[in-house]
């Protein structure tokens, strides 16, 4: 029978979760890195044993971690654990520095003045579809890099900044790239969604890329609505069958392209609120479509404190409630972007964590839920390798 491995990223920790295809009984391991925010971890599509995690700290830096036996033992690839000790025994994140190519330049500021460019932490690390050894990360300040050589070493693409990257301006969540997407069925095709800079592609491999935002309007985020750069886009999501197909929650408003990004149109519907954080689509049904409506921008909670998760079977605008097995009532959790994930089983499970510390597990999905765990640290990511 098949397993199912969760990795979750949190405030202070990230954890391993693991459990057969039923789904029913969890073996859970962690906290590993206790003590760091661990931004993001995620399991290569070629050798699911090869983990990646992105662990920071505001005090001492931002380290790279690798597991190549599926999170028992980690190595940070390109740094010795002496060299990430400082003179007085503390910690030192300096494991696989990431440095900005050539002149790093400026973006807007909170503002509006001009303001250096400053790396922060890896948010987001996507391997490759093809090569254990090749990942892409996500970087506050907005960047991407890539790594060829098992995380030793990281080198920026920098084309991505070449696009209007002077106005890009942080929001209220700061100003990183989150969300790097891979087409499978184009390895030159990269999507990446930035807060609050917008969404862009790549068609050459990184070289060069282009906004992909027509269609989004923000109405009270942006002096020009309809501007090409600055949307505050919250995550995308694409089905491998059909990768030209994309699904978007932005800040306000759910958003769907038929054509890879070119032209984008609202599908929020008769959701309670187009405000949210994370969006995901079914393995088995391109169509079917995932997100976790919040109350507003300055509210982030359920509407009315019922925590659901709010599905559509057409691709958008028909969306039905699932609430079955989750909080009904009292419930004031959030749930990031990066905290919702699908495995590969025949019956589709769909997961989320919360900033309350749960993780919640749906074995058919999305009809009925259970918690996996309930008291971790805050959830910052949640993502799922299916295993044979």
């Amino acid at each position: 029978m098949s397993k199912v491995r969760v990795l979750v990223g949190t405030k202070k920790g990230a954890f391993i979760l693991t459990a057969d295809g039923r789904r029913q009984n969890w073996e859970i391991t962690g906290p590993h890195f206790a003590g760091w925010e661990i931004y993001h971890l995620k399991g290569s599509p070629v050798d699911p044993n090869r983990l990646y995690a992105s662990q920071s700290s505001g005090w001492f830096g931002q380290i790279i971690q690798r597991s190549d036996d599926g999170g028992k033992t980690w190595i940070t690839p390109g740094s010795s654990a002496e060299e990430l000790k400082s003179p007085d025994g503390f910690p030192k994140g300096e494991s696989n520095k990431f440095v900005y190519a050539g002149e790093a330049g400026k973006h807007l500021w909170y503002d509006g003045t001009p303001h250096p460019w400053e790396f922060k932490r890896i948010w987001h690390v996507e391997p490759s579809t093809t090569d254990p050894d090749t990942a892409y990360a996500g970087a506050e300040d907005a960047a991407i890099f890539k790594t060829a050589d098992g995380g030793k070493t990281w080198q920026e693409l920098p084309g991505l900044r070449n696009v209007k990257s002077h106005l890009w301006q942080p929001g209220a969540g700061g100003m990183a790239v989150h969300t790097i997407l891979l087409d499978p069925k184009n390895p030159n095709r990269i999507y990446v969604a930035i807060s609050a800079g917008g969404c862009f592609r790549t068609d050459d491999g990184g070289k060069t890329w282009k906004p992909i935002t027509r269609g989004l309007k923000s109405l009270f985020e942006l002096p020009d609505p309809d501007a090409e750069v600055g949307h505050c886009v919250h995550r995308i999501a694409l089905h491998p069958t059909k990768p030209d197909v994309l699904f978007m929650q932005k800040h306000w408003d759910v958003m769907r392209s038929d054509n890879a990004g070119d032209q984008w149109a609202e599908v929020s519907g008769n959701l309670p609120t187009d405000f949210g954080f994370p969006i995901d689509v079914h393995f088995h049904e391109p169509e079917t479509i995932y997100v976790v409506p919040i109350t507003s921008d300055s509210l982030h909670y359920p509407p009315d404190g019922k925590l659901r998760v709010y599905r559509s079977k057409t691709g958008g605008n028909d969306w039905e409630p699932l609430g079955k097995g989750l909080p009904e009532k009292n419930c004031y959790v959030n749930v990031l972007r990066d905290a919702m994930a699908v495995d590969q089983l025949d019956d589709c499970g769909i997961y989320f964590g919360t900033t309350g510390g749960q993780v919640y597990c749906s074995p058919d999905g999305g009809n009925t839920w259970s918690a996996i765990v309930r008291d971790l640290p805050p959830v910052y990511s949640v993502e799922v390798q299916t295993l044979p």
